[in-house]
């Protein structure tokens, strides 16, 4: 296979080139060799894609007779042509209800993320998966490349089983370390599929923010995302489903076979020893309690969970967006302009990277102007996972308060675990250290949530994808709860007399403001000002 013969001739080089500089210091070793792996994967490309079997999503009408079919098809008849919406900011409500949809899914399940990774969730879920092809289930994983560090020798033996079939969107050909082949083929490799979705039998998806790690869900340490999905029944399932079909047949989507290095020997046995090793860990036992506790399904399966019946419209790229091909008006962006109109009263925005840019600017001033409010909330420097992102983001800030557009910084709180506890997590006025949901209303009557932010990679550069929901009901919770709990967690920028930018906290007693990034020291301010004289804005 042509990815074998590249990577053997870049060890060989690797060789070689060690041999020649035994007498460097080995920090200049290591600069030449990777110089020397770079030149040599250039011409390193990727493998002719085999023959794919073709496949499709089932209809509603086929899995009608499904234990989802059984309890949903009544309730969407019910509502002739709206979906069921039942929104989830809680990270255990959130990794429950993909788990369960696993659990009794009995014909297919459709699983679509940018990131998966092989943490205590991820893995648990990944067992759910396997469990259920055990069971006969049509599994259908397609991962975007970038974001399954560390997961190639467990998706390699979940493809032999029969019943799963991987596909990694838009693959490198080095396996490791990936970052080598940005230096060789950056042009096709920026681009990424950063849609997330998880369909059980097409009667119900989950779309939204979260992708699959324990960030996403509140497991483990380190940054803890607030997150906002949707779990929906109804036509919109349907389009979620009939999306992934196409891009499951893309060009961009490669037989994981074709990519990944060969299973672990005893690949079955091999893959079962790490699930229950990870099952039966202290670590997961919150969230293996939690599926056990769960009343999710009963509710749904007698028809009691609580859903929210509106006209839901999706929104979508094209794969063919990572080529560039997709027109203008074929972007998501433009799609949304079209199917939110134009904003009378007020525009709530919560995105965690955000990058407004000129045009965006001049957007919330124009609406402004026409005497519509315009809120905002995103991360703060303190809470931001990617300090270019903010780089980008902060010369934008002046400009906005000075339009009028009211804007908040998420945070950075510290996330304290009790043991045997649970982390509880809303989008806002939560314990989260960092904001990741991706979710705007507008004039109090339509709701969009997916996995778009307000960056010049989601309009131009990344796939993307989204719901927008005609439901008053839904978003005037998002308005009201960002009316009520804002202060709670985030920051509320202005203006001073002297024009100078202030952050306002409301935490304590008295409000407390601050003349800079709250929640940072010197040297994270200054490598955010070093990224900002960057010309990389059109690609954060």
């Amino acid at each position: 296979m042509l990815k074998a013969h590249c990577n053997l001739t870049a060890q060989g080089a690797i060789s070689d080139t060690l041999d020649e500089a035994n007498g460097l210091p080995l920090p200049c070793q290591r600069l030449l060799t990777t110089l020397v792996l770079a030149l040599m994967l250039t011409g390193c490309a990727l493998p002719p894609m085999q023959e794919r079997q073709e496949s499709r999503s089932f209809s509603p009408v086929q899995t009608r007779e499904t234990t989802l079919g059984n309890a949903i098809m009544p309730l969407v008849e019910r509502h002739d042509g709206l979906s069921g919406v039942h929104l989830m900011n809680n990270p255990f409500d959130a990794f429950v209800a993909r788990a369960l949809l696993a659990r009794h899914a009995e014909a297919s399940l459709d699983v679509q993320y940018y990131i998966w990774q092989p943490d205590i969730t991820g893995t648990l879920l990944l067992q759910a998966l396997h469990k259920a092809a055990e069971r006969g289930v049509r599994v259908r994983m397609l991962l975007d490349d970038n974001g399954i560090n560390g997961m190639d020798e467990l998706l390699a033996a979940m493809n032999l089983h029969p019943n799963v079939e991987i596909r990694l969107f838009n693959p490198f050909v080095v396996r490791s370390p990936k970052w080598i082949g940005y230096l060789t083929d950056f042009g096709r490799l920026n681009h990424r599929m950063h849609n997330k979705s998880f369909t059980a039998d097409n009667q119900a998806t989950i779309i939204g923010g979260r992708n699959i790690a324990d960030a996403y869900f509140g497991a483990g340490e380190g940054a803890m995302f607030a997150d906002l999905d949707a779990l929906t029944v109804g036509p919109a399932a349907n389009l979620v489903s009939t999306d992934f079909d196409h891009y499951w047949a893309s060009s961009f989507a490669w037989p994981a076979a074709q990519i990944l290095p060969e299973a672990p020997e005893n690949a079955a046995s091999w893959l079962q020893d790490r699930f229950e090793l990870n099952r039966d860990s202290e670590a997961a036992s919150d969230y293996v309690r939690a599926l056990e506790e769960s009343t999710l399904l009963q509710k749904l399966t007698a028809r009691e969970l609580e859903f929210t019946w509106a006209p839901v419209s999706m929104v979508s790229d094209d794969p063919s967006k990572v080529l560039g091909e997709e027109s203008q008006e074929a972007l998501m962006s433009q799609q949304l302009k079209a199917a939110l109109d134009d904003p009378r009263q007020r525009v709530t925005l919560v995105s965690p990277y955000f990058i407004p840019r000129d045009a965006g600017v001049e957007l919330f001033r124009n609406l402004e102007e026409k005497g519509v409010e315009v809120h905002i909330l995103t991360n703060s420097l303190e809470a931001n996972d990617v300090a270019m992102v903010h780089a980008g983001y902060s010369k934008y800030r002046d400009p906005l308060l000075e339009a009028g557009v009211q804007l908040y910084e998420m945070r950075g709180l510290d996330v304290v675990r009790k043991k045997g506890g649970r982390f509880q997590a809303g989008l806002m006025g939560s314990s989260a250290s960092s904001l990741h949901a991706k979710t705007f209303a507008v004039d109090g009557k339509t709701l969009f949530i997916g996995s778009f932010n307000f960056d010049p990679r989601s309009v131009n550069i990344n796939t993307e994808l989204g719901f927008v929901i005609e439901s008053p009901a839904l978003a005037q919770q998002l308005e009201t709860a960002f009316a009520e709990r804002i202060r709670e967690s985030a920051y509320e920028l202005f203006l001073n007399d002297e024009g100078e930018l202030r952050w306002r906290e409301y935490s304590a007693e008295n409000p407390i403001v601050h003349e800079k990034e709250p929640g940072t020291g010197a040297i994270k301010r200054s490598m955010v000002f070093f990224f900002s004289l960057l010309p990389i804005e059109t690609l954060l």
